[in-house]
């Protein structure tokens, strides 16, 4: 969501403890009035309104794939954290006993591009911290068998001026040495904050590297959570024009884009998926558009996302955070979406026996051939609104529609159905 602050463009969604929501002059929509669209009953003192595992795995139809075995299994997900959480071992652990969920075989920690400093309770690491509950706890909601590898790097992450080298240096070490088959980046930068397009390329040698062969391993970006704009370098204030942020334009990476629900409290969807109105999405600046975006984007230039699932503070879940005092907060944004999704694919890795590498060509495959597993998202738009040194701006973004587009991608997925479909589009 859009944030007056220093941060990423898909940075922290657990904005509720932190008190950093844009009422300092930011986001107006007519999208948040009224009551959350979600109903459950509630659970060992969890607020009401955030949604629960069992909600999303109904929701995303992934029991039927658990009972036959698909539980990400001998998988590793691999997710990117700067700072990464002092307590995020003890966090994962209570949210497990919460909802009765099995503990993952591994949680390991790694800080390959160098040491993270001391925990210091400022924003930035607050920030931080609760960003990795809600990716581990998430992400190991939807693939409860698979390992998980937290990557921590030393750098804030801060719209093109830090961090991304020490983002790259620790995704090269882990690909190199085979330590997991998914990589989640709940994180990202506006392509124009990089000091050039020639800049950010050479950021791109890990992701390259990831789609060789040899490895096969999957990379996955949230859109950005600032609707059609995003931050400017530094992250103090909102270009005033459409942009996209990097790695989700990255051809070689698969972008993730939110959604909303609205279910029971069993699960069941009482309405379609809307088009998060937050969620990122439009034209890269610096990426032409690749081959598998040829049939659905009349441009010339790289569209996302290319894929959905939930992001909506108004279908927020439940995380859990124990660094300045154990509480329940709400979990949204592409943030979320993204290791969700990096969840979907490590189901799809242990069915297919071995990691699948890039996926975005067979998920266009699926698109094309109108699978079951990919469920079109045809409401709902990420034109925002926000104020900005006392002027009030509007950046015209993109309607959901049937078929692709530039707000929700493909649409969103019925594991059910996309998980052996993936395997499939990706001929093995």
């Amino acid at each position: 969501m859009l944030r007056a602050r220093r941060t990423a463009v898909a940075g922290l969604a657990v904005i509720a403890v932190l008190g950093l929501a844009m009422a300092q002059g930011g986001r107006s929509t007519a999208h948040q009035a009224g009551k959350p669209a979600v109903v459950r009953r509630s659970v060992r003192g969890i607020p009401r309104k955030l949604l629960t595992p069992a909600q999303i795995r109904a929701a995303y139809d992934l029991q039927s794939l658990y009972r036959q075995g698909i539980d990400g299994a001998g998988q590793t997900i691999v997710i990117v954290d700067p700072f990464g959480s002092p307590t995020i071992k003890r966090d994962l652990r209570h949210f497990d006993d919460a909802f009765g969920l099995p503990p993952p075989p591994s949680l390991r920690t790694i800080q390959p591009a160098g040491e993270v400093p001391g925990f210091d309770g400022t924003t930035d690491r607050l920030g931080a911290a609760a960003e990795t509950s809600l990716d581990v706890e998430w992400a190991h909601v939807i693939a409860p068998a698979a390992s998980i590898l937290l990557v921590e790097t030393p750098a804030a992450e801060i719209e093109g001026a830090t961090g991304f080298p020490q983002i790259v240096q620790a995704e090269d070490y882990v690909i190199r040495r085979h330590l997991g088959e998914v990589i989640s980046m709940s994180l990202g930068a506006t392509e124009q904050t990089f000091r050039s397009p020639a800049a950010l390329r050479s950021l791109r040698a890990a992701f390259r590297l990831a789609v060789q062969p040899r490895y096969r391993i999957t990379v996955v970006a949230a859109s950005g959570d600032a609707a059609a704009t995003g931050p400017t370098y530094g992250g103090e204030s909102y270009y005033t024009r459409r942009v996209v942020g990097w790695p989700a334009s990255d051809p070689l990476v698969t972008a993730v884009g939110g959604t909303q629900l609205d279910l029971t409290a069993r699960g069941t969807r009482l309405a379609p998926d809307v088009a998060w109105h937050d969620s990122g999405g439009g034209l890269s600046s610096v990426f032409g558009k690749p081959a598998y975006q040829d049939h659905v984007i009349g441009a010339a230039h790289r569209g996302i996302p290319d894929i959905s699932m939930d992001a909506s503070c108004r279908s927020a879940t439940a995380v859990y955070i124990s660094f300045i005092g154990p509480r329940w907060t709400p979990g949204c944004g592409t943030s979320l979406s993204a290791p969700m999704f990096a969840g979907i694919v490590a189901l799809a890795d242990q069915l297919a026996g071995h990691p699948l590498g890039q996926i975005n060509p067979a998920l266009y495959r699926m698109g094309a051939a109108h699978e079951r597993g990919i469920v079109d998202v045809f409401s709902g738009s990420n034109t925002g609104t926000f104020t900005q040194a006392g002027k009030r701006h509007t950046v015209i973004g993109y309607d959901a529609r049937r078929g692709y587009d530039l707000v929700s991608g493909l649409g969103t997925v019925d594991a059910r159905y996309f998980v052996p479909e993936l395997v499939s589009a990706m001929g093995e």
